[in-house]
């Protein structure tokens, strides 16, 4: 069964920087996407970023435009999320996502995703 893994979450004052990864226990066949999505108590899970699989098109959350940016590494299924100038809005739950389909507007929408990872937490304290 193929498994995503995130890594890296962690504790950090506002300012700070954390680089998270994500890497598949297995080939995901047919991933066309893969991005990052949070969760803080209480809300609902939203889109942070995608990349399109292969390391082509990004796509952000407006609310991490700029901060944060979204790669893929040399090793299949591997995906990061590098984010600096963290603020307290940024404490949640992290997860990465793959998804297999095409539709642009699709990209930051947790439900079109079909495997997840357990989540990795960051909290960003003052």
């Amino acid at each position: 069964q193929v498994q995503l893994m995130e890594s890296g979450g962690g504790s950090v004052q506002a300012g700070g920087s954390l680089r998270l990864s994500c890497g598949a226990s297995g080939v995901i066949y047919g991933t066309k996407y893969m991005g990052w999505f949070r969760q803080a108590p209480g809300k609902e899970r939203e889109g942070v970023a995608a990349i399109q699989a292969g390391g082509g098109r990004t796509h952000y959350a407006d609310s991490v435009k700029g901060r944060f940016t979204i790669s893929q590494g040399n090793v299949k299924n591997m995906v990061y999320l590098q984010m600096n100038s963290l603020n307290l809005e940024d404490t949640a739950m992290y997860y990465c996502a793959a998804g297999d389909f095409w539709v642009l507007d699709w990209v930051l929408r947790p439900e079109k995703y079909g495997y997840w990872g357990q989540g990795t937490q960051v909290t960003v304290s003052s």
